[in-house]
């Protein structure tokens, strides 16, 4: 906006000094150079407040004799200090940061590092940003106020050539969620096509170009200024390519999703209702909060043992319902104990009924595909609730522990993603299927120890025949 306020300023004083301008033209003159001043400061005042390492950086990237550098020999190219990000736009990264999630960064372009820390603070804690930067100087400069953020560690500065460092990256098979250019106009429309054409950015991404506008020289027909020009070509490129429109780039499903829609999309579980049984506490509870997490309306139950006749009564309601509708989810819990006899603890009720629960699911699993509704369960070892930590289990857990290659019993949270792939779109194929969730090394039943001893038995007796035979 600053080169309004130049335009602006000169028009002005060339009207005060003709008395022949009328004074409805100064009066208007005034108020647009009102306008075009106070933008910056109000958008300043209006946006977040920036950090202290970021206000600290500001500051000494402002009072930094950066032609003395030069001069000196200590950067290849006079910089400018107006080449920071500054406030707003540092604000306006860490905000495109949140809204699209991004867990991985690239920045082309880095200078004194405002932006990366910007995007930086914006990322969760085990996010990352890979900055380019062609000067060794402005890594040297950024890296105390780096060290001093909380955020700085999750910055790596790359040193040489962009379009090298992205060369490198393609060749690891790094992708990121975001990226920003802001380095020489020139080369943008090459980044742009590095980029893409080695999928450093992932479906979905964002891309984001700083001075696209470029002051208005983008689009002024008497445009004659270098980087202006290299912008204009840069706008049109971007305009005309295909790949930006995702839609339109290919019918490759893999590409572009099922319908459109990317594996994460088709987790979601926007606009469906979710009904959890025993959801008071423990593996329910959780899978209660993940299911709510992915979108979908929760009910929640919690019946008393006694009431199981009724819990088999509202299932029986909803698999009506879902079968109506032709389409529906259903998850059941079953257990480890299905497939294995765990011990020492004696449980024979326990056992059975869960290897019924995986027998049901198969069951229903095959009658109601063919009416849309699915039906698999998950069978999670032993998993550390209230339940476990009674005072007379504790023997057991230490058994039990001793059996587990992680050294630990299952969270909640290891199985919340089982439920909500299981619900969602994404699991659409899955029918009748047990999903194990477990650490254990699976225990041999007396019968599957005595048949494996059998076979090995009968296998030495085959040997010995064949051997006196020959």
């Amino acid at each position: 906006m600053e080169f309004m306020v130049d335009f602006l300023t000169k028009a002005k004083e060339i009207a005060d000094s003709n008395a022949n301008i009328p004074e409805e033209l100064r009066v208007n003159l005034q108020k647009a150079l009102d306008i075009a001043c106070g933008l910056d400061g109000y958008l300043e005042k209006m946006s977040s407040q920036e950090s202290a390492p970021l206000a600290e950086l500001y500051k000494k990237t402002m009072e930094h004799n950066w032609d003395k550098v030069f001069e000196e020999g200590k950067t290849q190219f006079r910089l400018p200090k107006e080449c920071i990000t500054g406030l707003v736009e540092g604000q306006t990264l860490k905000m495109l940061v949140h809204m699209s999630k991004a867990k991985r960064i690239l920045e082309i372009g880095m200078f004194t590092g405002y932006g990366a820390l910007s995007m930086a603070e914006g990322l969760p804690q085990d996010g990352s940003l890979v900055a380019c930067e062609l000067e060794q100087y402005l890594k040297e400069f950024a890296k105390p106020i780096f060290d001093r953020s909380p955020h700085g560690k999750k910055i790596t500065v790359k040193i040489g050539s962009a379009m090298d460092s992205l060369k490198e990256l393609a060749a690891a098979g790094e992708q990121f969620d975001m990226v920003f250019i802001d380095a020489d106009k020139n080369n943008y429309i090459n980044y742009y096509k590095l980029i893409l054409d080695h999928n450093l950015l992932r479906l979905s991404g964002v891309i984001c170009v700083d001075n696209s506008l470029f002051k208005a020289k983008v689009y002024l027909e008497d445009t004659a200024d270098e980087n202006g020009l290299a912008l204009r070509d840069f706008n049109q490129f971007v305009m005309s390519d295909p790949r930006v429109e995702q839609s339109k780039i290919t019918d490759d499903e893999v590409f572009r999703g099922l319908n459109g829609r990317s594996i994460l999309d088709r987790m979601r579980l926007d606009g469906r209702v979710a009904y959890v049984t025993g959801a008071g506490q423990g593996i329910g509870r959780a899978f209660a909060h993940a299911l709510g997490e992915a979108g979908a309306k929760v009910a929640v139950v919690d019946l008393e043992q006694g009431k199981a006749e009724g819990v088999a009564e509202e299932l029986t309601l909803k698999g009506r319902v879902m079968l109506k509708q032709g389409y529906g989810k259903i998850i059941n819990t079953a257990s480890m104990a299905s497939l294995i006899v765990p011990h020492p603890q004696k449980q024979l009720a326990y056992n059975t009924s869960k290897a019924g629960v995986v027998k049901l699911t198969q069951t229903l699993g095959t009658e109601w595909i063919d009416r849309g509704v699915r039906v698999n369960c998950i069978s999670p070892g032993i998993v550390d609730t209230p339940l476990i930590h009674s005072e007379s289990l504790r023997p057991l857990v230490k058994r039990w522990l001793s059996d587990i290659p992680a050294g630990r019993l299952a969270l909640v949270t290891d199985l919340q993603a089982a439920v909500v792939y299981l619900a969602s779109d994404a699991s659409d194929y899955m029918t009748g299927h047990n999903l194990v969730i477990d650490e254990e090394v699976e225990r041999e039943s007396d019968e599957e120890e005595f048949l494996r001893y059998l076979f090995t038995v009968n296998r030495e007796e085959v040997e010995l025949s064949f051997s006196l035979g020959r």
